[in-house]
């Protein structure tokens, strides 16, 4: 071959490798295939497999067949095409290539089983968790390190958590990793004794095991178990990271520790750590629950990229602090930067519109919902509108919309609102509420608040017959620093 001729075949050849990298379409990599199949590299099984690997993606069959025909395929090879298939979320492919490897004769290696770990954890699925578990067993890799830890994975991923667990006891080496799996995957049953129970005998712990008991504690409502959390990591000397102090931030809000969300706060910027939009966003919610709307404002100034929930977190705090115009002006401003408003951004605006009684604009926000965006009216969302409606004394268009919406079983927060609405515009049809769970205590008060003294001892029958009780109220005070919570009929009191 002449040298001009042989340095542009190399020229097309490096053109054609380095398209493998970058997105292309499926005749674009057809081409690359006839090329690499003219040079003769397709005979090395690396191009095997990294062109099989961008089939993977785009043409299934195609990469099935290159791999199924291809005189120099390995081991590799087909690792590469499963890699890819892993990292871009196909578990159909993933599965399917693994079988198809078994049926051409090469046995899957150790690199083969952690994609399939990840994709079984991925799919949080039990089925294909257990064959891939049955896969290691016959293979003869289950006493393994590394597979052992990813069967932890995957069956704590699944919620699986008593295989998880005896996986976990019959592993020799485990690592801070799979600690970690076993407690998250206590965590997503519900199992928090026994989640803090493995914690506490942890041999090491990271950051994100601390991390997993912080937002395991905030999950379930127990913000002062996981603002104490929080405080154990500090004087354990472990530097929280970005999970970490959400959940910190997250219990802040909801304890109304406005010290404690303040001195989280000063942390982060002596720590000069990155606000992303989730660490942002949970600044402003602590400072909008626990009262402080202005500092919320300029927080969510300083986020350099909102999302949608950093804008539904201001319109949340704004809408509780009264200042519904200002939630609106959020909202549009919203649209404008081209953040696309999600259902609970709609119940926040809805809730602006009913505490200011803006009405038309409440209107017009319910069936913007629908025509520009698309979206299906959630109960909430009527629930929010019959609250509207009933403010503003609109009792019997509020009653149209229950009447429309409502079906046994459904969230009763719209026959509350029409309830509500009843109490102040007059009593309406309040036997009708009596079956809705919940609001037998609500009837019993508006016929006491009307004298209606016979009514309330119907009521109140009732109630008993049915068993029903209401959950006591309670009220959180952050004194020095420490949050102190009271229930209702509580009668101890604070001693300094």
């Amino acid at each position: 071959m002449p040298i001009s001729s042989s340095s542009h075949h190399l020229k097309s050849l490096h053109r054609a490798l380095s398209l493998l990298y970058q997105q292309c379409s499926i005749s674009q990599l057809k081409q690359i295939h006839s090329n690499l199949t003219v040079s003769g590299v397709i005979l090395d099984s690396f191009f095997v497999g990294k062109l099989s690997a961008r089939f993977a993606i785009l043409d299934f069959s195609h990469a099935l067949a290159l791999l199924r025909v291809s005189p120099h395929r390995s081991a590799s090879a087909w690792n590469t095409a499963i890699r890819a298939s892993s990292e871009n979320h196909r578990p159909e492919t993933v599965f399917l290539l693994c079988k198809q490897m078994i049926n051409g004769g090469f046995s899957p290696d150790n690199y083969t089983l952690s994609f399939i770990f990840r994709t079984c954890a991925e799919l949080s699925d039990i089925i294909p968790a257990s064959m891939c578990h049955t896969l290691v067993i016959k293979l003869g890799w289950e006493r393994h390190d590394y597979v052992q830890n990813g069967l932890v994975h995957c069956y704590a991923s699944c919620e699986s958590i008593e295989s998880a667990r005896k996986v976990f006891d019959q592993s020799s080496n485990r690592d801070v990793i799979t600690w970690t799996a076993v407690i998250n995957g206590y965590l997503k049953s519900g199992e928090l004794g026994h989640a803090r129970e493995l914690f506490d005998e942890m041999p090491n712990r990271n950051a994100a095991s601390w991390s997993s008991m912080i937002n395991g504690y905030a999950q379930m409502g127990m913000f002062a178990e996981s603002l104490q959390t929080f405080k154990d990591m500090l004087v354990s000397g472990t530097q929280p990271n970005h999970s970490a102090i959400v959940g910190a931030l997250s219990a802040c809000a909801y304890l109304g520790a406005l010290a404690q969300g303040m001195w989280i706060h000063a942390y982060i910027d002596r720590r000069q750590m990155v606000w992303d939009a989730v660490l942002g966003t949970a600044l402003v919610d602590m400072y909008a629950k626990c009262g402080c709307i202005g500092i919320a404002r300029d927080v969510f100034e300083k986020i350099s990229c909102r999302d949608v929930f950093a804008y539904t977190s201001l319109i949340s705090g704004l809408a509780d602090h009264g200042e519904s115009s200002d939630a609106l002006k959020v909202l549009r401003r919203m649209e404008d930067e081209g953040v696309r408003p999600n259902e609970v951004t709609f119940i926040c605006v809805l809730c602006a519109c009913s505490r200011a009684g803006l009405v038309e604009e409440g209107l017009r926000v319910f069936r913007r919902m629908k025509d520009v965006y698309g979206m299906e009216a959630r109960q909430r969302h009527y629930g929010c509108l019959v609250d509207l409606l009933g403010r503003a004394g609109m009792v019997e268009e509020a009653e149209k919309v229950v009447a429309g919406a409502w079906r046994e079983g459904d969230d009763a927060g719209m026959v509350g609102a029409l309830v509500n609405a009843w109490r102040v515009h007059g009593n309406g049809s309040l036997e009708k509420a009596l079956g809705v769970e919940g609001f037998g205590v609500v009837v019993s008060n508006m016929y006491a608040c009307l004298e209606k003294w016979e009514d309330v001892e119907r009521v109140r029958k009732v109630m008993a017959e049915r068993r029903v009780k209401k959950v006591g109220g309670c009220s959180l005070v952050e004194v020095d620093g420490v949050v102190f919570e009271f229930g209702a009929g509580d009668s101890s009191v604070l001693c300094p």
